[in-house]
């Protein structure tokens, strides 16, 4: 996948995105043993306040989690989404982490999908991402630029593999962005092509 290039900053890719977790030893169990990814470093912060874990996600990149004693409770349909999509409303607050998209190859993503469903995980039904009216098909197609799965990790975080399916041009930049207010930024992006 070719993209275009930071002219600001040379950025590498995600270093770690971290996230809250309740429970970490369940943690560890469902990204570890049930996802697979290997564990690369804990630990147990000063003063009892609580743990950061980081798991490696490929590429040189991590997820990590927090525990803290402390922590308030999850909650759904503000601090992260209420389900994930296609399975019921996927918003949530601003400012919080809607769900993270680990890049699959795109020749192992079906079998993927039915390997989350073997390990008894609930998934979405594949999108394929499109340019449709419904900006999904049921079928794999030329069309096609990412295809998703998503599910939900023990403590409720959104996840999701995703493959691209194609190269972006500059015409796949087309929408300008809306404002706090709902009104569309005329130019702001279009006007850069």
């Amino acid at each position: 996948m070719t993209s275009p290039k930071n002219s600001q900053f040379e950025l590498r890719g995600v270093n770690h995105l971290a996230l809250v977790s309740k429970d970490m030893a369940r943690t560890v169990t469902f990204y570890r043993d049930v996802l697979g990814m290997p564990l690369l470093k804990t630990l147990d912060l000063p003063g009892g306040v609580g743990q950061h874990f980081f798991f490696d996600i490929g590429n040189g990149d991590s997820i990590a989690f927090f525990w803290f004693k402390d922590a308030p409770e999850a909650v759904p349909g503000i601090s992260s989404p209420g389900a994930i999509p296609t399975q019921g409303n996927f918003m949530s607050a601003h400012g919080s982490m809607n769900h993270i998209a680990f890049d699959v190859p795109p020749e192992k993503f079906d079998e993927y999908h039915q390997r989350l469903i073997d390990k008894g995980i609930n998934v979405s039904k594949i999108l394929n991402h499109d340019n449709s009216p419904t900006q999904s098909s049921d079928e794999l197609h030329e069309g096609v630029y990412v295809r998703s799965l998503y599910f939900s990790d023990p403590d409720g975080a959104c996840l999701e593999f995703a493959c691209w399916t194609r190269d972006f041009t500059p015409a796949d930049v087309e929408h300008d962005p809306m404002n706090a207010e709902g009104v569309k930024v005329v130019g702001l992006v279009t006007a850069h092509h």
